[in-house]
């Protein structure tokens, strides 16, 4: 069944959508829109949009609302993705946990967008490679809005194709090559999902006011957000900061046009 998306059914979902989760759902997303969410109606035999739009803002819609973020989401990421952000890891991590004093050394990190899990894993990698046998007290807060690509980043588990271009040495030393029924998959190694802790998480709600984390990774999320919804996120990530920690944008990004209280550092990496 072809379903059709009037204008006045695109603006109401895209006003959704943005009230929600500060999705920009501009008017050369309506294709991207209809194709992803004519499934959700075949799947729950909805007539049109419009019935569609009515059931997920009524009362007991939210499942389905969240099933709809979802869809609409795009979840496009890769094992160590970005390289020359890794390059910087491996020159502020050891002056970070060094600032640490005396006491127990920490480092605290929040992949926001984490996706499939990808980059969250790869943090871990890189600061276990970076620290080498120094005892650090590692935590990575993985965040996502989408319910589905959070199942996938908890189980940490990967097709042949998804981890090829990681270094044989890493892979072997981090990951679990799969038997049998598992052929041609890998596993992240306990050790590393144990730094990890993935949580759903609306970056539309509110954030700690505490200081929290030393790096905090946005990577090519805000690219989905308006201006004003990018000011106020970047906000939010300021005051999670710790004073001296380091704010990560994807290379496609910048914070140029907003005002904002970081120093620039280098193309894509902030600090406050």
């Amino acid at each position: 069944m072809e379903y059709e998306l009037r204008d006045i059914d695109f603006e109401k979902i895209s006003r959704l959508v943005h009230g929600h989760c500060g999705i920009n759902l501009h008017v050369g997303k309506k294709e991207l829109v209809k194709a992803r969410l004519s499934k959700r109606l075949r799947e729950g035999n909805i007539h049109s949009f419009a019935d569609y739009y009515r059931y997920v803002t009524a009362d007991g819609g939210m499942e389905e609302l969240v099933a709809m973020i979802d869809s609409i989401s795009t979840n496009l990421t890769s094992f160590f993705r970005e390289e020359n952000h890794f390059r910087k890891l491996r020159e502020i991590v050891p002056s970070i946990i060094g600032g640490n004093g005396n006491g127990p050394k920490s480092l605290r990190l929040w992949s926001a967008g984490c996706s499939t899990g990808e980059e969250p894993y790869s943090l871990a990698i890189a600061l276990k490679e970076i620290t080498g046998g120094i005892p650090v007290d590692m935590g990575i807060l993985a965040t996502d809005i989408s319910t589905k690509v959070l199942k996938t980043a908890s189980e940490g588990v990967y097709l042949k194709d998804r981890v090829k271009k990681i270094p044989p040495q890493i892979l072997k030393k981090y990951f679990q090559m799969g038997q049998n029924g598992w052929n041609g998959y890998y596993r992240v190694k306990q050790e590393i999902r144990k730094i990890v802790e993935f949580r759903r998480f609306n970056l539309m709600e509110t954030l700690s006011s505490n200081p929290v984390f030393d790096i905090i990774f946005c990577r090519n999320v805000m690219i989905y957000f308006d201006k004003e919804t990018q000011g106020s996120l970047v906000d939010k990530f300021y005051s999670c900061l710790k004073k001296g920690g380091y704010f990560f944008v994807g290379h496609s990004e910048s914070l140029t046009g907003l005002e904002h209280k970081f120093q620039y550092i280098e193309p894509s990496v902030y600090r406050k």
